[in-house]
């Protein structure tokens, strides 16, 4: 049963005909270097955000909450459909009556919601702002932060917190009563989430992303640390999670709709308590009822600790798998209070994942305070021999408003880059104690050079196919990556397929140019961006088909479907590996760890056998 909030005006006289109130959700995106909207004709997986509060409302639609008023929900990915606040406007005039809310919006696509919001602030519309910029300043920074106050500025409406428990049915109640209040704060009360209405969007919004994929949350919050991240401090250190049936009933739901491919967006599905009893219901759909579900999940680097876990999320229908490894250097993970991550056991974790055809994504962040460009690289370098990863996205280290790092960083009086666009994870926003503005950027461009190198895509490829995965899904992938960043010019976590551009939505105060002269360059630039990717694919095609041949011939010769071959980083983990000489544990940093590690051990072996006496 839905945890509805009863609202007033049930009594009300039934006959009397209801309001209509079109509510328009908008996901905003950000703006790119050149102060255009970065939009695809089929962006990445939508988000999670958009789906819970379009799947609340229309929970609370059909279930009678909105007595009084006749409720059109419309959601907008802006990632994929364009936004024009005009048209917007006037259609919800003509519809009788109803608002507009930017959903989720982040720090970096801040400074475009208020520019959508603009527009229809002046034709006279309601506008909310929610997300984890309005939620994590008004948790972390005294007073209202700069930003957030032009929006109040410009008389929108502010949302903090979670919708469930009836807090969203109260806000559209509100404004179709015309009594909106300034600022909606539910940080201090973060709702259970079984029985929760469960997050949803239609399949017409589901379609317009790569591969159809759509999303929901499985579970909220983290008990970690870490001093870079907002999670904890906007949904909290406390798991709260949907049952094992309300996770099953949203599965079906989509599967009904004709949508199979799915990213359940907790931030470590590792720590959700109820991750194999949800394993076993998507196991059962799976083999039981012919499901075909594909599954993309996020964990830390200790998951395989959990017995049976990697073995049930291949059963269950993960095929990839974002992994926070984040550094190698032990210092660095302790600086940024992530000590959860034990470089000793990343080779183990990342092998078994391969061994049950997962494959892998593995976020590295740059620019923690003991790095230099030298130590950077080098440990890139490392990386690429030593570990079995597939998937590398690169980050800066970025003080995101909303995490520990930020409020240290504000209180202190630290310059951090005024424009909140750049704060995308793919942008410096703040000045390196070791390297020049200058040395870091080159840096992090450098690393996406570096881990993309073709040899490396190439390696990457036949470590897949020695373990029986297919060569071409990780191939694409690895180009996928290297040409969001290489070709696209965006973080390969915002590219999707065929970008566009619209003269009219560039950033205002950039200057609107001439149509004579943008539309040739956008044509153009789409033709040459088109043949680029082209040449990566060909590029890499020789090697595939060398892959593919070999992995026949092995086939023919074994009888088992995989590639003869074998490096440094697929050899089988010794249990006292830390005492190889492998170069990820020669560096000074891990060699110290290890030496702590050694005595912890000792100890812990010291004590049991004191206690067994």
């Amino acid at each position: 049963m839905l945890r509805l909030r009863k609202l007033g005006g049930r009594h009300m006289d039934s006959v009397r005909a209801r309001k209509p109130f079109r509510l328009v959700l908008i996901k905003p995106s950000h703006y790119d270097d050149d102060g255009y909207v970065i939009q695809w004709l089929r962006s990445p997986i939508p988000a999670n955000s958009l789906a819970c509060v379009y799947g609340i409302a229309d929970a609370a639609r059909k279930v009678g909450a909105f007595p009084n008023i006749d409720l059109d929900l419309i959601p907008i990915d802006e990632t994929n459909t364009r936004v024009r606040p005009r048209k917007i406007a006037r259609e919800i005039r003509a519809a009788g009556g109803g608002m507009v809310m930017l959903i989720g919006v982040q720090s970096n696509q801040f400074p475009r919601a208020l520019d959508i919001a603009r527009p229809l602030r002046a034709a006279g519309i309601p506008v909310g702002i929610g997300g984890f910029h309005v939620s994590g300043t008004l948790a972390m920074l005294p007073g209202i932060e700069a930003s957030v106050q032009k929006a109040l500025d410009l008389d929108c409406f502010l949302f903090a917190g979670e919708a469930e428990e009836g807090r969203l049915e109260q806000v559209i109640a509100d404004g179709a009563a015309g009594r909106l209040q300034k600022i909606y704060n539910f940080m201090s009360d973060l709702p259970d989430m079984d029985g929760a209405a469960p997050p949803h969007l239609p399949a017409p919004v589901v379609q317009r992303t790569v591969g159809a994929n759509t999303s929901f949350d499985a579970g909220r919050g983290c008990p970690f640390q870490c001093s870079f991240c907002t999670i904890i401090n906007v949904q909290g250190r406390k798991s709260r999670r949907r049952s094992p049936d309300d996770v099953e009933a949203i599965i079906r739901a989509n599967c009904e709709q004709g949508v199979f491919h799915f990213f359940i967006t907790d931030d470590n599905f590792a720590r959700n308590k109820d991750w194999e009893p949800i394993f076993d219901r998507l196991i059962h759909l799976r083999e039981a009822e012919g499901f075909n579900i594909r599954i993309i999940i996020q964990v830390d680097t200790m998951c395989h600790k959990h017995p049976n876990f990697i073995s049930k999320a291949a059963r269950a229908g993960v095929r990839r798998v974002f992994i926070g490894l984040e550094n190698i250097n032990p210092e660095n993970l302790a600086g940024a209070k992530k000590r959860q991550n034990k470089i000793t056991e990343y080779r183990k974790m990342l092998l078994e994942w391969k061994a049950h055809k997962v494959m892998t994504y593995c976020g590295y962040i740059i620019g923690f305070p003991t790095d230099t460009r030298e130590r950077v690289l080098n440990e890139i370098r490392i990386i690429m021999q030593e570990l079995p990863v597939d998937v590398l996205e690169f980050f800066y280290l970025t003080p995101l408003p909303g995490s520990e790092d930020h409020q240290t960083l504000a209180r202190e009086g630290v310059w951090m880059d005024p424009d909140l666009n750049k704060y995308d994870l793919d942008h410096r926003v703040t000045h390196h104690p070791l390297m020049s503005d200058a040395e870091w950027e080159r840096t992090y461009r450098d690393a996406w050079n570096t881990y993309y190198a073709p040899d490396h895509i190439v390696r990457v490829i036949k470590r897949a196919a020695a373990f029986g995965m297919s060569p071409g899904k990780v191939g694409f992938w690895m180009n996928y990556f290297a040409a969001a960043t290489g070709i696209e010019r965006v973080h390969p976590l915002e590219c999707g397929m065929i970008r566009r551009k619209y003269r009219r939505d560039r950033r205002p105060g950039m200057r609107l140019e001439n149509p004579l002269v943008f539309y040739p360059r956008y044509v153009l630039g789409t033709a040459v961006n088109g043949v680029r990717w082209l040449w990566m694919w060909a590029r890499l095609y020789p090697a595939y088909l060398g892959v593919k041949r070999d992995m026949k011939a092995e086939r023919a010769r074994t009888g088992m479907k995989r590639l003869a071959y074998m490096d440094a980083a697929l050899e089988p983990v010794l249990d006292d590996e830390h005492e190889e000489a492998r170069p990820m544990f020669q560096t000074e940093d891990a060699a110290a760890y290890v030496a702590r590690k050694h005595k912890l051990d000792e100890a812990r072996a010291r004590a049991a056998a004191s206690a067994a006496e």
